[in-house]
């Protein structure tokens, strides 16, 4: 649940970052750039302790696979959950340094009322990738 509201929050300061860029105020915009990021980077620390803790409880799906009472599809679940789990990471680790780039066109001045399509389209991307953390959330954690 914490890392939802992480990724959720960092949606509100991509959103911030992409106003702030059609407003012309830089400062902001690097800030909230900024904030993107390290809040990415949280997600991405929470689930390197979850991860370690499945290999560490050997919840990895193969020949050391144990799970108490193995209840049937279990090994399943975990494939499932590591390939979709990983993959939203894969997109996440993109993100992060596509952001930097843009905060680093920020810094040069690269943006202003009449032009800030890129750090738009980053937006786009980095708010599908939370609503795909938004499906997988209730699917992974609630669900199963």
């Amino acid at each position: 649940m914490i890392n939802t509201i992480v990724l959720i929050t960092s949606s509100l300061t991509m959103a911030l970052a992409v106003r702030a860029a059609a407003e012309d105020r830089r400062s902001t915009l690097m800030l909230f750039l900024v904030l993107t990021m390290a809040l990415g980077a949280v997600f991405l620390g929470i689930k390197a302790v979850e991860y370690y803790q499945k290999f560490a409880e050997h919840h990895v799906p193969g020949p050391g696979f144990d799970f108490e009472g193995h209840p049937p599809g279990v090994q399943l679940f975990f494939s499932l959950y590591f390939a979709m789990t990983g993959l939203h990471a894969l997109h996440m680790i993109v993100g992060i340094p596509i952001i930097l780039w843009i905060a680093w066109r920020a810094a040069r001045g690269d943006f202003s009322v009449e032009y800030s399509t890129p750090v738009e389209l980053v937006g786009l991307y980095w708010h599908f990738v939370d609503i795909i953390w938004i499906f997988l959330f209730p699917l992974l954690y609630l669900i199963g």
